[in-house]
């Protein structure tokens, strides 16, 4: 029977000790004494946020497949238990074993977003395994990083032994054979990282030395050890159909942020936002076969018992067979009394028909994203949405029941003024009005339009990613007049507006585009007590001002101004599929105001389509 690694007492002081006691159903128990290789998978987040955390169900699922791997997984501790096992000087240790995490062989960290650094060096100061990587020895697990933040590892590189960059499916197998020949050849921890370096996706940052020009940026980063390759390549899956995929995923005891049932059903984008990092790192766009993803939501269904499923992509309604898919779950959740989430669906007359079929849909509201409250900056963007088509999709919503909306804009965006600021309110009122044309007796109550606004991070790999970013003053004065804006129009008691902290966005832009020296200052950050920067209430943005001025590190040349375009970008080793001449023109054309059409209608030669033996459209220039 397993022992617990926290006593009856402390379960007892602490906030949900279900997140530290393992044993769901359909977690993984192996026999110790018959596995090659242990794996810690981490979500440096709290438990209910990493269990929604698509990405690593897949990859658990697949390691546990072979019989010499034993995955398991660990979270970030809440600060109540953080606390406790600093005094009580408690190991981090895994949900399935409960054994201390500095006795696996590898340390796998999915880095989902930069407000987690600080949790990230929390996971690995727990699990008593030295910070910085050039600290560790012979008996330290491997600690590797990936997901979409790693795509600029460099703020990170000197708390990492190695990243993986692309998608898990690919090439970990490799890595891991390779990890039990050199240790069964008694080689030691260097001489396996530097073979690791030599497979497509994996990323050593210790074979790689940065210099620097006097004005701060990269003068050249280059290998520092023969067969090291100058460039890591991104690896992805051509064919998802065949590709592992959890059938019965790990079902938490307590309620996790996505409680259901997730099917991806493609990877990828056609659309080529220029503000959108996520669309340019996983093209080319893949879709899974139908029929696959009908047995797979099936087997998920009966394997969990959850009462949602929900379809995960970067935009489902340009999935190819979604009418067919969506039918088959009509009815199959129907029998089973389950209910659909349909997220990421363009608002037009299929998705409405549809949302009106599926359970429960009319307590919640409809989701529209225009990014951008003018014509002209949306155009600058490349949305290719158009304000007829947002009051087109409004007035079909509104006239089928619905009666709430939301509306997400960005400020800060390159190019934007304070008119196109003042068109985020204008836009509202003008779906407001089109709510009060429908007769009285036809409405569903008062209309509610909820404006949200986040400011604009230029992130690495857009085209957008040598504009500069807008301080903290320019950001809270933009959020005032779209807020002032909204009070003056007609109907204004339907419109509610919020913002993101203006703060928190500065600090990411930093952990987004920032060098190895930025390591300095997350470090010192998390020495003085700063985790949990992701959450509103333990986020403490003093700490990050006090560390800059630590460190000396200044915030302008690193986030607020623009960067040449002959400058060497600290993320360029990194090959995506897209092109950096691709990401250049797509920045001129911006500064143009010019739309490029999505990738289905016209291929505009990014070079993802042809990455790695894939196939272009046939127009493709």
């Amino acid at each position: 029977m397993r022992k617990l690694a926290l006593s009856d007492e402390i379960l007892l002081s602490i906030e949900k000790p279900a997140r530290y006691i393992g044993n769901e159903v359909n977690s993984v128990m192996k026999d110790k004494e018959k596995i090659d290789v242990r794996f810690a998978m981490c979500f440096p987040d709290v438990y209910e946020i990493g269990m929604s955390h698509l990405g690593i169900q897949i990859l658990y699922d697949m390691f546990n497949k072979r019989e010499d791997i034993w995955c398991e997984r660990v979270y970030s501790p809440w600060v109540d238990l953080d606390k406790v096992m600093r005094e009580e000087n408690i190991p981090l240790f895994a949900l399935e074993s409960q054994d201390p995490i500095k006795d696996f062989d590898f340390l796998g960290i999915t880095i989902q977003y930069e407000m987690c650094y600080t949790n990230i060096l929390q996971v690995i100061d727990l699990s008593q395994i030295p910070l910085r990587a050039k600290e560790r020895g012979e008996d330290c697990p491997i600690v590797i990083g990936g997901g979409p933040c790693s795509y600029n590892p460099e703020p990170l590189a000197e708390f990492f032994d190695l990243f993986y960059i692309g998608e898990g499916e690919t090439v970990y197998f490799k890595l891991i054979d390779l990890y039990k020949e050199c240790k069964k050849a008694g080689m030691g921890r260097t001489e396996f990282l530097y073979r690791a370096s030599q497979i497509p996706g994996i990323y050593a940052p210790m074979f790689y030395d940065v210099t620097y020009n006097e004005d701060g940026t990269i003068a050249d980063f280059a290998p520092n050890r023969e067969g090291v390759p100058e460039q890591i390549e991104k690896q992805i899956v051509m064919d998802l159909s065949d590709a592992t995929y959890p059938t019965a995923p790990i079902v938490p005891f307590i309620k996790a942020t996505q409680d259901r049932v997730v099917l991806e059903i493609q990877r990828g984008c056609i659309r080529g936002c220029r503000f959108c990092q996520a669309g340019m790192l996983y093209r080319p766009t893949r879709e899974r076969d139908v029929e696959m993803l009908k047995k797979t939501a099936i087997a998920m269904l009966e394997s969990t018992g959850h009462e949602e499923i929900s379809l995960s992509s970067l935009s489902s309604s340009d999935y190819s067979q979604l009418p067919e898919l969506v039918n088959f779950l009509i009815d199959e959740c129907r029998q089973r009394g389950v209910n659909i989430s349909l997220p990421s669906l363009r608002i037009d007359a299929f998705s409405l028909d549809v949302m009106n079929k599926v359970q429960d849909v009319r307590k919640s509201s409809l989701t529209f994203a225009p990014e951008a409250g003018s014509q002209r900056l949306r155009d600058v963007i490349n949305k290719g949405l158009t304000e007829e088509i947002i009051i087109k999709g409004a007035g079909e919503a509104f006239e089928g029941g619905w009666n709430k909306v939301k509306l997400y804009f960005m400020l800060g965006l390159p190019t934007e003024t304070e008119e196109d600021q003042k068109e985020i309110a204008h836009l509202a009122e003008k779906i407001a009005e089109r709510y009060y044309e429908i007769p009285k007796d036809q409405r569903n109550g008062k209309c509610q339009i909820t404006v949200s606004t986040s400011f604009f991070v230029p992130k690495p790999f857009t085209p957008f990613q040598w504009a500069r970013m807008c301080t903290i003053d320019e950001f809270l004065g933009s959020a005032r007049t779209v807020n002032h804006e909204i009070k003056d129009q007609l109907n204004k008691k339907s419109i509610r507006y919020n913002w993101h902290e203006a703060d928190v966005s500065v600090l990411e832009g930093l952990l987004a585009r920032g060098d190895r020296k930025v390591a300095e200052v997350l470090k010192d950050v998390y020495e003085h007590g700063g985790i949990y920067d992701a959450w509103s209430e333990t986020f403490d943005n003093q700490k990050w001002v006090d560390a800059l001025e630590r460190t000396g590190t200044d915030m302008n040349f690193y986030v607020h101004r623009e960067r040449s375009l002959e400058e060497k970008l600290p993320w360029d080793f990194i090959q995506i599929g897209v092109t950096k001449k691709h990401l250049l023109k797509e920045w001129e054309r911006a500064r143009q105001e010019e739309v490029t059409v999505n990738c289905r209608q016209k291929c505009a030669g990014c070079g993802a389509a042809c990455y790695k033996g894939g196939v272009c459209f046939e127009n493709q220039n």
